[in-house]
């Protein structure tokens, strides 16, 4: 199998699980507190980074901004285009957007800064593409703080730590509004809000959580065996609950 197949395979199964989530009443609802943040009029060009499969940009657009989203995932792109005819959806990296200074008026990225090499840089080139006066929202889970009902906390801990260090920032969510504050933003605020899981289709998230632990050798086979046969078992009996701490954070340029 080619890499680029491999790939390909990846992003199919993440926009699965990105379908599932998203179509969460509590996810609408999030998308839609994001969408008011950004204060966005009429006509007004906003920027989606890491757009995925396209459905913020889709909404935005709905709403009557003029609304440009980025990837580097081609699949990604392939499935926007796809599913929202006619929406404006381009290859580009996170701090090399494809707009001139001060052409946005908002700035939007949902679930990307933690696999970023370089927060940083990519805030600063959102505050490059923003018009004065125009808004960021960073929409992110702390991946070190989810919440995972076990019988085995203190296995449960280290899976969720193991998993966590796999990525480049996964604390980053809670850094948001020192990020802001450091790169210039002004009237930055910060909203916490919780997704909560009871059923089974967690389970994939539950599933690279486990795996990860396993590969990185934090884990031995046996007790990743344990701990995923513990959660399958509570998801079939209704038992299962898992809780993940989302941070909204906005500023003005």
């Amino acid at each position: 199998m080619s890499d680029t197949h491999t790939a390909y395979t990846d992003s199919d199964r993440l926009i699965r699980m990105l379908d599932v989530a998203e179509a969460r009443p509590d996810a609408a609802t999030l998308r839609a507190r994001s969408y008011e943040l950004l204060r966005l009029r009429p006509g007004a060009t906003v920027i989606d980074v890491g757009c995925g499969a396209g459905r913020a940009v889709a909404e935005l657009a709905d709403l009557g901004a003029h609304a440009v989203g980025v990837d580097l995932d081609p699949a990604m792109l392939a499935a926007a285009r796809g599913r929202f005819p006619g929406i404006d959806v381009r290859a580009a990296d996170a701090t090399d957007l494809p707009l001139e200074d001060g052409q946005a008026q908002g700035y939007r990225a949902d679930k990307v800064y933690h696999v970023l090499p370089d927060p940083p840089a990519a805030l600063a080139e959102a505050r490059r593409v923003l018009a004065p006066g125009g808004r960021v929202v960073l929409v992110g889970q702390d991946w070190d703080a989810m919440i995972i009902d076990s019988d085995q906390p203190d296995l449960t801990l280290r899976i969720v730590g193991a998993r966590a260090a796999t990525l480049p920032h996964p604390r980053i969510a809670r850094a948001y509004r020192n990020l802001l504050r450091d790169g210039g933003f002004r009237d930055v605020e910060v909203e916490v809000h919780t997704a909560m899981f009871t059923d089974a289709t967690v389970q994939p998230l539950l599933a690279g959580h486990v795996d990860a632990a396993r590969r990185t050798g934090a884990v031995s086979d046996e007790q990743a065996e344990a701990w995923i046969g513990e959660q399958n078992r509570r998801a079939a009996t209704g038992r299962l609950l898992v809780a993940v701490p989302l941070f909204l954070a906005a500023g003005t340029r």
